[in-house]
């Protein structure tokens, strides 16, 4: 068995494994006993493994999980698709999210889990939806988080598609300053933000790889892959979708789309809750997360 976690300055820190799947490598790392019930975490648009933090995955190895975060196909360790390019606007995407899904699936092989439980945020609550579509077989249950069933459905707010869209800068201190700028915009507004730990991710993803063709090219994935509502009255497994209502990037109404998609899903919003996973609502969402994978 790959080593799971070693000392860092004498902390004790998650290892980062790579394993081939689907044809391309996944990095991932986890949290947990592997006798627990296997629950994968997808993150979202650029985002890499390091999002989902440390203590949110311990917390929900806790409540019985055997945890798995990984990064995406042209994110953080996980192969990138440098030859593709920035997709020109219109031009076909060099793949969907049903590639990315497909990689989900491959690296469940390459962990022996025959089926998983979900969670997904943003982008990849939509990689979630899409393997629950595509691979049923292969999903326990479905959390889907700040995300929708298609890029149509909730637009973004003015403010929060100047941050999206945004000139990526190259250096590092740079790029930790627009982190800055955007969680300003993106973020929680009621709750407190903690500038360190927002600059701490940033600069520790920029160390672990820089890459804003990446990030465009998995925005041309999201874009190109259209509307999933039809399908998702397919799924059949127990889901949950959980949203904040002072969401700018994909507002309320995609979560509220994506709970009355799919058949029995369970809606949790969360006042003062936007884009990201405010610390305060980790055990509230811990908590909803075990109560569905134990059902």
């Amino acid at each position: 068995m790959a080593l799971r976690h070693r000392y860092q300055n004498d902390i004790l820190v998650p290892v980062t494994t790579r394993v081939a799947a689907n044809g391309i490598e996944i990095a991932y790392e986890s949290f947990g006993s592997p006798e627990g019930r296997p629950l994968l975490l997808i993150m979202g648009l650029g985002a890499q493994l390091v999002h989902w933090d440390d203590e949110f995955c311990e917390l929900l190895a806790g409540h019985g999980h055997h945890v798995v975060r990984f990064d995406n196909r042209d994110a953080g360790l996980s192969t990138h698709f440098h030859d593709e390019g920035v997709p020109a606007m219109g031009a076909p995407s060099p793949y969907l999210l049903a590639d990315m899904a497909a990689d989900a699936a491959g690296l469940m092989d390459a962990l022996g889990w025959p089926a998983a439980h979900l969670a997904g945020a943003s982008m990849g609550g939509m990689i979630a939806q899409t393997l629950a579509i595509r691979h049923p077989e292969r999903v326990l249950s479905l959390t889907s988080i700040m995300s929708a069933p298609g890029p149509a459905i909730a637009l973004p707010t003015e403010a929060a598609m100047a941050v999206l869209l945004a000139a990526p800068p190259a250096e590092r201190e740079a790029v930790i300053e627009q982190s800055l700028r955007t969680w300003a915009v993106l973020g929680s507004p009621g709750f407190e933000r903690d500038e360190k730990q927002v600059a701490r991710l940033a600069g520790l993803a920029y160390d672990r790889c820089h890459d804003p063709a990446g990030t465009a090219r998995q925005y041309a994935a999201i874009v190109a892959s259209g509307d999933r509502t039809e399908e998702l009255g397919g799924v059949r497994v127990p889901a949950l979708v959980l949203h904040g209502e002072q969401d700018q990037l994909i507002p309320v109404a995609g979560g509220r789309a994506t709970a009355e998609a799919i058949p029995g899903a369970r809606l949790v919003t969360y006042p003062g809750m936007g884009h990201d996973l405010p610390r305060p609502l980790w055990p509230e969402f811990a908590r909803e997360i075990a109560e569905l994978t134990s059902g």
